[in-house]
């Protein structure tokens, strides 16, 4: 059974409290607090966005907010963690007091590149390029969960990749670090490939890279499980895509059925063939790098699976990429839990938006981000909803 999040931190106070001839004083609540990881490379509104988000988690679990965002001294003893990234040290976590799922909202990896793109493919050969403990089974096990392609760590390689996967149509090379389709590239020929390569240089792709099956007219679904207090709740939906202030198309939010349950509760709903098959795979997914690791702690796990067309108008559908720590749809989720908590639903769709410019908030919006942002090149507002019960 899940620990709950609830657990009491006794101070001395609280237990003086407790001596004879004194009235006892309220058990304190258990803090949670936002740690950045690593360089602090996350800034602007995403970063207030999951602070945000955090405190409204806080609320939910019924903790204290240590507010704003703390380092690992400024952490309370016993502190719910929601970490900005996926923890890459075991040592790290317990260094934090994580010691199991109870204790953050995230994940926790052994290796750094395990939380990357980069375990989701195999390499093109036991003797390519590829840092300490690569499980050189693990690409090969999760086979149809995800679309054809290769981890990469050197230009010789990439290039045997992309002759690989060419035959079949566009390749897509991606940075292994890159986040919301930032560091990718389309390649149709070989020369394409080899020049962006180029530009890149060694020392970069030395980082690692995926190269990749292209799809057209994809789809994305989003495929999750969050653990969190006494909840458990998985959902599956649909990614949206929104004009930023540039121009380009980027992330605009995800529209997700939850239910209070695990994955068999989540099949009880009205879903759509395709949807059940990226179910499927994501749980796959799951399954196979746990196996694979299974020093991993995760509470929080998502799974990006992309359903789209190929050059031979084939339908092709495959997981993408895992996030093991608080994201883009955690809005959602957390106002799926609040949801539980308030009213008593057991399945809710509920969704998380990010609009560039001006909007009209509905009825009941979660506000998570409202100002100008020179990341976003101007106003940027982002919010959550519950939109209603779903039939479960």
């Amino acid at each position: 059974m899940l620990t709950s999040a609830y657990a009491t931190l006794m101070s001395l106070e609280d237990l003086e409290g407790q001596r004879p001839g004194r009235a006892p004083l309220a058990p304190r609540r258990r803090a949670l607090g936002f740690y950045r990881c690593g360089a602090g490379s996350l800034q602007g509104h995403d970063l207030a966005t999951r602070v945000e988000v955090a405190r409204q988690l806080a609320l939910v679990l019924g903790c204290r907010f240590s507010g704003g965002v703390v380092s690992a001294a400024e952490l309370p003893e016993g502190a719910y963690v929601v970490p900005s990234d996926t923890l890459t040290s075991i040592e790290e976590a317990r260094r934090l007091g994580i010691t199991g799922p109870e204790d953050l909202f995230g994940g926790v990896v052994p290796h750094p590149f395990v939380a990357t793109k980069l375990v989701t493919h195999p390499l093109v050969s036991r003797r390519a390029a590829a840092p300490a403990h690569w499980v050189h089974e693990l690409g090969h096990e999760l086979g149809a969960s995800v679309l054809p392609g290769y981890s990469v760590f050197g230009r010789d390689d990439a290039i045997e990749a992309a002759c690989r996967l060419l035959p079949a149509g566009p390749v897509r090379l991606k940075d292994a670090g890159g986040v919301g389709g930032a560091g990718q590239w389309v390649a149709a020929t070989l020369h394409e490939l080899t020049a962006r390569l180029d530009t890149l240089g060694p020392d970069r792709l030395a980082g690692g890279f995926v190269v990749e099956r292209n799809l057209a007219r994809v789809q994305t679904c989003s495929v999750g499980q969050v653990r969190a207090g006494r909840w458990l709740a998985t959902y599956a939906g649909h990614q949206r895509l929104v004009r930023n202030h540039r121009g380009h198309e980027v992330y605009g939010g995800s529209t997700l059925s939850v239910v209070e349950g695990d994955f068999d509760e989540l099949a009880r709903l009205d879903l759509s063939p395709q949807m059940r098959l990226a179910i499927e795979q994501a749980r796959q997914y799951h399954r196979t790098v746990h196996e694979a690791f299974p020093q991993m702690i995760a509470s929080r796990c998502n799974y990006d699976v992309a359903q789209g067309h190929d050059t031979a108008g084939r339908w092709v559908s495959g997981v993408l990429e895992q996030s093991w720590r608080i994201g883009g749809c955690s809005g959602a989720e957390v106002a799926a839990l609040r949801a539980f908590k308030e009213r008593g639903a057991h399945a809710v769709q509920a969704s998380t938006h990010e609009v560039y410019g001006d909007v009209a908030l509905p009825p009941g919006a979660v506000v998570l981000f409202d100002g100008h942002d020179a990341q976003a090149g101007g106003r940027i507002v982002k919010y959550a909803l519950v939109h209603a019960h779903v039939d479960a």
